[in-house]
């Protein structure tokens, strides 16, 4: 069984940056208490415009299915939507670049 590495950048909504922060790193522990994330520790990162960029490691296309039928991950994700707009990586500002640099974070 492969893992899928997945990239997902987190644009916050107005004066909710700390709450997204905070969310994003509970994320993979929430998800390894699942079982759905495999143990590589997640990147976690910042856009010049904001947005907030994590790469983290699912065990399988079938976690990644199995997720969005679990009570547990749903009621995170939801306190995501709130706060949160999912873009595509290709909206940031970093994406034009050849290297694409971002400002780490602390996990």
């Amino acid at each position: 069984m492969n893992g899928v590495v997945v990239s997902v950048a987190y644009r916050p909504k107005p004066g909710k940056e700390e709450e997204l922060l905070a969310l994003v790193r509970g994320r993979v522990p929430t998800l390894r208490k699942e079982g759905l994330v495999t143990g590589r520790a997640p990147t976690i990162m910042r856009s010049r415009d904001g947005t907030i960029v994590e790469v983290s490691e699912w065990k399988s296309q079938e976690a990644i299915d199995a997720a969005h039928k679990n009570p547990n991950v749903l009621a995170m994700w939801n306190k995501f939507f709130a706060i949160c707009e999912c873009v595509p990586l290709k909206t940031l500002p970093e994406a034009a670049d050849m290297f694409a640099g971002f400002e780490p974070l602390p996990d």
